[in-house]
């Protein structure tokens, strides 16, 4: 995002060595790192992912644990002026010594440290140590000291051996390291991100931000705004160009830090659109700071030039709840994202790029980054900017109240600033949110409403804990906001109605306002079908779980452990009955599996129908509902949850039924009593038009009914097509044996086609398929013609290889032939190019039913 020419230096520091602060032996450590993974790589610890191994790593986080260097500084660079240690990433608690002297005390995980080591820094020999207090103990210090405490429910304190202590919210720490319903407790301590040496003199660029005040395609209206710290007094001139274009402005700095803005201009600029609209040009800024004829420091910056808004107007039902890209209403098509591993060391460049690249695969234009989690690494929000994903970005609180004290508050403004000054030049942000379901959960102005928080404090102690909210979610954190990136919108909590003080502030299940998180489904056992009457302005979280592959699950399990109350599968299910909440469903819907292998086919199956019952709902009540992002597209460890992809990045079903429920342009046939409705929705930015043909068959093949009619979409609309009558499509044929298929031809080309059964999987009656597969040569390589003799339902093919196929679970229909093609995780530098996948296994429902 950033690049440097100025006139300071930097250097990282390695040869790091880590240990116990009550041992004697230095082990080697990596850095970025944290200590557990140190241990794993000095063979201290069993894999921490594998079997119950969580439960025996928890003596980890009570411990202290020191991370040392050495380090010499060549004469030249001793004579800057300024010296200072950059640690960009400590976790949490960590003392900093250079030559035995104390530098710094850092005391928030997301926050950057800068210590001024000048006079304590010599030309060979120096000394760095860091010790790392046990975030535990620390935690414990602090609710002692609190004598309150607050709710975390998902804080594992009892594995983590300390009973219903719930220390996480007083610590700046991800929350999920201390445990969630679908990962495990690390709580981790290291230096997590760069840390180095800088060194300068004179002055230094020290941050460049490009607002952008007002965007269009005819101008657009700039500042940069660009922070100098000087030594001195001086007069400068600010030369800022981009694209052949050049800008200039003369300023007098006084000694320190200070801001200084320059006004830009650009003519049809080249705007960055998010994915389906556009492109996703960048611009380059470079500033260059000039005094007396000579060049002092320059400082580049890239960006993408967008308008991006949140929509909020009243309407006849409520109001909207949207987001406008350079002026285009967007639905949000998309999912939840959390951290890629429980040690954040490990996700590298190459699996953000497979995350990102998935996500764009399979259609979506917006990612949540949820608050539970960490602010990514620049290369997750570079690659939403290469690829046009915007991002929604909570602040890191979720699903907890937190602490007000002056020492806390002011810890997170600095946390808060800190990160949206290093996020608000990427394009892709689209919006801060402050925390994920505090609002709803605590639901302050309605007595019966929340998650039952209240009802443990007394009046006096509530109106404490709400005063201390109000503090950090509507004011510290929307001031930063509005202060530092006033081009993007702020909203308080994930989800709600409003700012309003009253009863309507607190989301429901259908609430016409603000953003909606459905749980009935899963939670509350509801069946699929209340996706289609739960439906808000915006569906920020929805969700089912499933298991992964059988590959993913033998990487912790053991042949034994293959049963869904082992052990060891119920330990990787952390969301309580959460494995039988699978059967039940899948006893609902599916048909019985032949063994637990085929159980975890059926579970992927099961979740990937209802999260197309659930996002293909939301697109069809378009402009009602303007977005659905469902919970969660990937995982932190290999577990059983909600992710549509497992750890290792393999995609589950869901996957690929999001590829195809969020095209372009959808066919979505939905069944009402009596009523099948064809609705086609389309996300282009001008009108489709052409024909709806439909033929009814039986599983054979053979053509039972057919019919077509004129179809027309406008420009970002939904609209229904046809309706037909059930119960006459099905006289005189059987609905457990008869499928209907619609293709939506525009243009001479298949559009859309789209299979709807009059039956739950469970009860179609299916015979052997008899699938074929034929290699054909395409224009990219080779790729598979697949046909069958009768219905082949939920077709999935697997390779040797790790990549993916250009679709998978799919139903073959007799007469119908499906191509595919393989494509390479990772293959040449690219995130995915086609490949042979090896030996290729296909098989179908019917293989796994009993």
């Amino acid at each position: 995002m950033e690049d440097y020419r100025v006139n300071e230096w930097t250097e990282q520091l390695g040869n790091w060595q880590f240990r116990a602060s009550d041992e004697q032996t230095w082990l080697p450590a990596r850095v970025p790192g944290c200590v557990h993974t140190d241990l794993l790589k000095n063979g201290r610890i069993e894999a921490p992912f594998v079997g119950t191994n969580e439960k025996a790593l928890q003596w980890i986080d009570k411990q202290i644990w020191e991370y040392r260097t050495t380090f010499d500084v060549p004469a030249e660079r001793l004579a800057t002026n300024k010296l200072e240690l950059v640690c960009e990433g400590l976790d949490t608690y960590a003392d900093v010594y250079v030559n035995d002297q104390l530098v710094l005390s850092a005391g928030n995980m997301f926050r950057t440290w800068v210590a001024d080591v000048k006079s304590c820094v010599q030309a060979e020999g120096n000394r760095l140590r860091i010790v790392f207090r046990s975030p535990i103990e620390e935690g414990l210090r602090k609710l002692e000291a609190n004598g309150l405490g607050y709710p975390a429910p998902n804080d594992d304190s009892a594995i983590g051996g300390l009973g219903d202590k719930k220390v996480s919210m007083f610590s700046r720490k991800a929350p999920y390291h201390y445990g969630w319903d679908w990962g495990p407790r690390f709580v981790t301590s290291g230096i997590w991100r760069s840390i180095y040496l800088r060194g300068w003199s004179g002055l230094r660029p020290s941050d460049v931000f490009i607002r952008q005040n007002e965007v269009s395609a005819a101008v657009a209206k700039l500042t940069a705004v660009v922070e100098i710290e000087s030594e001195r007094d001086r007069e400068i001139t600010l030369n800022v160009g981009t694209d052949g274009v050049e800008w200039s402005g003369s300023f007098r700095l006084q000694s320190g830090v200070q801001t200084v803005e320059l006004p830009l201009t650009i003519e049809s600029p080249k705007l960055w659109w998010s994915r389906g609209l556009g492109d996703q040009p960048m611009y380059t800024f470079t500033v260059e700071i000039v005094e007396g004829g000579d060049e002092l420091a320059r400082r580049s910056v890239r960006t993408g030039l967008r308008s991006v808004k949140l929509v909020r107007k009243p309407d006849a039902k409520g109001s909207s709840f949207y987001f406008e890209v350079n002026g285009i209403p967007v639905f949000a098509k998309g999912a939840n994202h959390i951290p890629n591993d429980s040690f954040t060391n490990e996700i590298t460049a190459e699996r953000y790029r497979h995350e990102i690249a998935s996500a764009a695969e399979s259609n979506y234009n917006m990612i949540r980054v949820w608050g539970g989690g960490i602010y990514e690494q620049d290369t997750f929000y570079e690659l939403c900017d290469e690829y046009g994903i915007l991002v929604w970005q909570d602040f890191m609180f979720a699903c907890s109240m937190y602490p007000g004290d002056q020492a806390f508050l002011d810890n997170v403004r600095e946390e808060a600033k800190d990160n949206v000054r290093r996020l608000r030049n990427h394009p892709c942000i689209a919006l801060w949110c402050g925390n994920n379901e505090i609002d709803v959960a605590w639901s302050q102005f309605n007595e019966e409403g929340g998650w039952g928080w209240k009802k443990l404090y007394t009046m006096e102690q509530r109106e404490k804990i709400w005063a201390d909210y109000e503090a950090l979610f509507h004011r510290i954190l929307p001031d930063v906001v509005e202060a530092m990136a006033p081009d993007i919108a702020y909203w308080p909590s994930s989800p709600m109605q409003g700012v309003t003080n009253d009863a309507s502030q607190h989301a429901g299940s259908d609430t016409p306002s603000g953003d909606i998180h459905f749980w009935a489904v899963w939670h509350a056992q509801e069946p699929f079908e209340n996706y289609k009457t739960n439906i808000g302005r915006f569906m920020s979280e929805y969700g089912f779980q499933s298991f992964p592959e059988l590959k993913t699950v033998r990487s912790f399990a053991g042949e034994a452990d293959m049963a869904l109350d082992s052990e060891v599968m119920l330990h990787h299910q952390k969301n309580g009955r959460g494995n039988f909440l699978i059967k039940d469903y899948s006893d609902r819907y599916m048909k019985d599996a032949r063994d637990f292998a085929s159980f975890l086919y059926m579970s992927s199956v099961l979740q990937a129908e209802g999260m197309k019952t659930a996002i293909e709902a939301h697109r069809r009540a378009m402009d009602y509902c303007m977005g659905t992002l469902y919970w969660q597209i990937n995982d932190c460890w290999p577990v059983a949850s909600w992710s549509s992809m497992d750890y290792y990045g393999r995609w589950k079903a869901t996957q690929y039924y999001a590829k195809r429920s969020y095209r372009e342009v959808i066919v979505s046939i939905d069944q009402e009593e009596d009523r099948l409705s064809f609705h086609v929705v389309s996300d282009r930015l001008d009108a489709v038009a052409g024909t709806l043909a439909w033929t009814m068959v039986d599983f054979s093949g053979k053509v039972l009914k057919s019919g077509s009619t004129p179809a027309r979409v406008a420009a970002n609309s939904a609209a229904v097509a046809l309706e037909l009558s059930v119960s006459e499509l099905l006289e005189g044929c059987e609905p457990n044996r008869s499928v209907i298929v619609a293709e939506l031809v525009s243009g001479g080309e298949v559009v859309e086609t789209k299979e709807h059964y009059f039956a739950y999987s469970k009860f179609l009656e299916l015979s052997d398929p008899a699938i074929a597969v034929r290699e054909v040569e395409g224009g990219n390589g080779t790729e598979f013609e697949l046909s069958a003799k009768s219905l082949a339902k939920q077709v999935w093919l697997q390779s040797d290889e790790e990549g993916i196929f250009t679709d998978n679970f799919f139903d073959l229909v007799p007469g119908q032939p499906r191509t595919v093609q393989f494509l390479k995780r990772g293959e040449g530098g690219r995130a995915f190019a086609p490949a042979s996948p090896g030996e290729l296994v296909v098989a179908s429902m019917i293989d796994y039913a009993r």
